[in-house]
């Protein structure tokens, strides 16, 4: 689980155990990205859940898609000036599932959400690309981080282009009896 996803469950107050999946993250033939995607989180949570682990696992993916193809992470300097340049000026969408495998069944929860860049300079996506944030991340950007100077727009879930989507999160948690907001005070009872 990535440092991002597990900052957004500890905001909620979701107490957790990391626990990295191992599968393989190909895409299969004629496959849509939020096939795709809820694909991978399911196959996470459920990998996890095979080993023997007692506990709800809870997994998501994250993918950046644009003009109906996904754009994974870039695995150098010129594929990330590409990836930006195509996101440059227009609108693309992210899409972030989420799973949770428990003892019963594996539930799911897709989020889709719409983000707009302003025009990117070839110049500042090269800088970008040096800060060393885009190395992991689908898309190729950090809505949270320095390319937060990107973002002219964004329609939908933040969390969830970050990568954990909290509302449709919580909703699974609730579902699976999970409470979230632990160690929070709970609130007067009356008498």
């Amino acid at each position: 689980m990535s440092p991002r996803r597990r900052a957004l469950l500890e905001q909620i107050g979701v107490p957790h155990v990391v626990q990295a999946a191992d599968i393989d993250e190909g895409l299969a033939a004629a496959e849509s990205p939020q096939s795709y995607v809820v694909r991978m989180a399911r196959a996470k949570a459920c990998a996890v859940r095979a080993r023997g682990v007692t506990l709800p696992v809870l997994a998501a993916d994250t993918t950046v898609v644009v003009d109906g193809a996904i754009c994974g992470k870039p695995h150098d300097e010129a594929a990330a000036i590409a990836m930006l340049q195509r996101l440059s000026g227009r609108t693309h969408q992210v899409l972030t599932a989420v799973a949770l495998a428990t003892a019963h069944d594996c539930a799911c929860s897709l989020s889709a959400s719409e983000v707009r860049f302003r025009p990117l300079l070839a110049a500042e996506c090269a800088r970008y690309w040096r800060s060393g944030e885009p190395r992991d991340k689908a898309g190729g950007y950090a809505v949270q981080g320095l390319a937060a100077v990107f973002i002219e727009h964004l329609s939908g879930s933040y969390s969830g282009v970050m990568g954990l989507p909290l509302f449709e999160t919580a909703q699974l948690l609730r579902a699976a009896g999970i409470g979230y907001w632990q160690g929070t005070p709970e609130e007067p009872r009356s008498a």
